[in-house]
């Protein structure tokens, strides 16, 4: 299987790389990646609620010319906990290597289908501190909104999200070894 470094900006000035395994690539050219183990100092919380845990795999969604990235989340027991989408930039997907920037904002759905946007007071500390223009912080917006909307109205996320479910993907990456 092949791996691929996600370099991941967050505005003003920091950098993460992930390393992921690369499980599928879907026909409208969706990439499934594996998040082996997440690195965290703790949990991510909706509502109280660990929906993320240090070491947990998350199964992610990437598709070219988007605005956003989708990850199934879990606990580090692989109980799945629901889908998370990142607003970011599309996607530069070069070979071996992809480069985006987080544009903060975060869209949630749970597996009861409680749906939530997340971090907006950091979105908003990052429009009045001027770390993006105003076509970016439009464009994050919107999509944010969007998939908000689609998720209320239970057309989101789409159906390669529910098919690589975490043990399909594990028997896939099995199977290939």
């Amino acid at each position: 299987m092949s791996s691929i470094s996600i370099h991941y900006r967050r505005l003003p000035d920091r950098e993460r790389v992930f390393e992921q395994t690369v499980v599928a690539e879907e026909r409208d050219g969706c990439v499934v990646t594996l998040l082996e183990s997440a690195d965290l100092s703790g949990p991510v919380r909706v509502d109280g609620h660990a929906v993320l845990e240090p070491g947990a795999p998350v199964v992610w969604f990437t598709y070219p010319d988007r605005w956003h990235d989708i990850g199934r989340f879990h606990l580090a027991d692989g109980t799945f906990t629901g889908v998370y989408a990142n607003i970011l930039t599309p996607v530069e997907m070069g070979e071996g290597r992809w480069d985006t920037t987080d544009l903060f904002l975060d869209v949630w759905k749970g597996v009861a289908g409680e749906v939530r946007l997340l971090d907006e007071d950091e979105f908003d500390e990052a429009v009045n501190a001027g770390w993006m223009d105003e076509e970016m912080e439009r464009l994050a917006r919107a999509e944010a909104e969007r998939l908000t909307a689609a998720a209320r109205a239970g057309t989101w996320p789409p159906g390669e999200v529910d098919r690589w479910t975490l043990d399909r993907v594990m028997s896939y990456l099995e199977a290939g070894r």
